[in-house]
């Protein structure tokens, strides 16, 4: 049985709704085995709890914010 996992920030109920559907039915079609076979978790972590370019991802997204005004 395939599984698939996810590690991102914070999602809402509905993306992960769509996240699960949507990995699930292309999975499905690559692979050429049932959607029923597929399980699929997300794991959401804080972004003081990982980084990018040596920053925590909420640093990186207030200086993205900043730029952007």
């Amino acid at each position: 049985m395939p599984y698939i996992t996810v590690e991102s920030g914070f999602l809402s109920d509905e993306q992960k709704e769509t996240l699960i559907q949507c990995l699930t039915e292309v999975s499905s079609k690559i692979m050429k085995v049932p959607q029923e076979f597929f399980s699929v978790t997300i794991k959401e972590l804080p972004d003081k709890n990982f980084g990018i370019g040596g920053k925590t991802i909420d640093k990186v997204k207030a200086e993205y914010m900043q730029k952007k005004v």
